[in-house]
């Protein structure tokens, strides 16, 4: 039943939907409408995600498509609904949680769900306002791009619609809507909801929902004596430690880690306290709030794998026997230290494996983390001097020259057969001249708080193609500031 008067206005985006998730049924999910924001404005948009979509050009140009993407209009063809899901939150079991500030419009025949992120109170807010504010949306916007321009799977980001309208955290704040793009939203903690409730009518629904629609391979397959469940709960964590492996590669901390932030499909989600490294520290902890440090950098792998456990018990009902979902989750122990070993060669020049190779890597990160070299810097300049031979700018990022020389002649050994120039290609593109750093984002977020928006569009468009080169970008790949440290991130957004 459509919660529409019939002489309401909508809003026509030029796209087809299709039913999606709602398909599920009431138990999944509460249908209801965005809540409006007064005087809407664009802050930022993405083009690419646009045509991923089949947005229809100009599709910008309509106040009515400002209206919609900022929640005060309804989409044609669309039924918004919030979904119901729970989790576990800094290791804790954290109960009922749920789409509590995020509405999913629906899906388009193209098979990607859009959501907007900011556009109310729902059913599962928790005495939350619903709301997103500038700063996280911006944030959120700028990073799900820069993820997939540097090939990281993720949700991605069409746009972000500001108000005046006042939000407030800590101080008051400006409102935002950022509308998210993926092929699913299902999270970890949607499973762990109905296997909590004991409702396994619900939780086979989901299950099969989500194996028919993206793991069909599951029902064909001889593992686990033909086990769909189990072997289902197997590419979930080889997905899972192939994300993981990339974080890892490019220095990207997520933050916020818990099971209800885990995506089924092995993407990147929610981006709060984010940061990409800048001094290579292995137990940085980017999260302001995390006071334990249970999501510092170096612990992501095991934490991921400890989700992927609480994932394991909540299917356990399906799957029927615990020894095949333990077995289950054994791969992840071989795909996360395989891919991220793939991932650190690429970022070497090597393209295929040899002996000494995992020396060679841990002796790197071992030199950067002693002097907490910059990482981004340091890659990108070791990628240069296998292009130009010049490896002063390389040495000059260390006080231990001598270490460093040892390694380095290591690193020629091992390349003296084979091409450099092949070697120099394949390392520019796989290290970025450009990362989100979070003085970076600071800075465009305080000029777009003033209704300067060209510094977004400026790191969008760095940011989506971060190895190419830039010309007279440079500024925006230097050493951070000294203040870049006083930054604190947390999950107050």
């Amino acid at each position: 039943m459509s919660l529409l008067a019939e002489d309401t206005p909508v809003a026509d985006l030029g796209l087809r939907w299709k039913p999606g998730f709602s398909t599920l049924g009431p138990a999944f999910f509460t249908e209801l409408r965005p809540t409006p924001l007064p005087d809407p404005y664009w802050v930022c948009h993405s083009d690419a995600v646009a045509r991923q979509l089949g947005l229809p050009p100009g599709w910008r140009d309509s106040d009515t498509t400002l209206a919609a993407l900022t929640g005060s209009l309804p989409v044609a063809g669309t039924r918004p609904i919030a979904t119901v899901y729970s989790g576990h939150q800094f290791g804790v079991w954290a109960g009922q949680l749920g789409d509590g500030r995020a509405i999913l419009l629906g899906e388009t025949e193209g098979g990607l769900e859009v959501q907007l992120k900011g556009a109310g109170r729902t059913p599962y807010s928790r005495g939350g306002d619903g709301r997103a504010v500038l700063r996280s949306s911006i944030r959120e916007f700028l990073c799900s791009e820069a993820m997939h321009g540097l090939g990281i799977p993720t949700t991605r980001a069409l746009c972000v619609t500001g108000s005046d309208a006042p939000i407030y955290r800590e101080t008051a704040e400006s409102a935002a809507v950022v509308t998210r793009v993926a092929p699913s939203f299902v999270r970890f903690g949607h499973f762990e909801h109905f296997a909590a409730n004991q409702r396994e009518d619900e939780l086979r629904a989901l299950a099969d929902y989500v194996i028919d629609r993206y793991y069909p391979e599951c029902r064909n397959t001889a593992r686990f004596n033909g086990n769909a469940y189990a072997a289902f709960l197997e590419a979930v964590s080889e997905r899972t430690a192939a994300l993981l492996a990339r974080w890892q590669s490019v220095g990207f901390c997520h933050g916020v880690m818990n099971t209800d932030n885990m995506s089924i499909l092995g993407l990147t989600i929610d981006y709060g306290p984010f940061q990409f490294l800048d001094g290579f520290d292995p137990r940085h902890i980017c999260n302001h709030s995390d006071t334990q440090g249970r999501y510092a950098f170096n612990q992501q792998p095991n934490v991921a794998y400890w989700n992927l456990f609480c994932l394991a018990q909540a299917v356990l009902p399906l799957i029927g026997d615990q020894e095949v979902a333990v077995a289950a989750l054994e791969s992840y122990k071989t795909v996360f230290p395989n891919a991220f070993e793939d991932r650190m060669r690429a970022k070497l020049g090597l393209a295929t494996p040899a002996e000494g190779d995992r020396a060679l890597i841990e002796g790197v990160l071992k030199l950067l983390a002693a002097e907490k070299v910059d990482h981004t810097i340091f890659w990108r300049r070791l990628s240069n001097q296998m292009a130009d031979g010049n490896v002063e700018p390389v040495r000059d990022l260390f006080l231990d020259r001598p270490g460093f020389d040892a390694w380095m002649l290591s690193f020629s050994e091992r390349h003296a057969p084979l091409q450099r120039a092949a070697a120099a290609e394949l390392m520019l593109r796989t290290n970025p001249k450009f990362v989100l750093r979070n003085h970076l984002g600071q800075q465009a977020i305080e000029a777009s708080q003033q209704k300067d928006h060209a510094g977004v569009a400026t790191l969008l468009t760095l940011l989506q193609t971060p190895c190419e080169e830039h010309p007279g970008a440079d500024d925006y790949a230097g050493f951070p500031p000294d203040w870049a440290s006083t930054i604190e991130i947390s999950c107050s957004s």
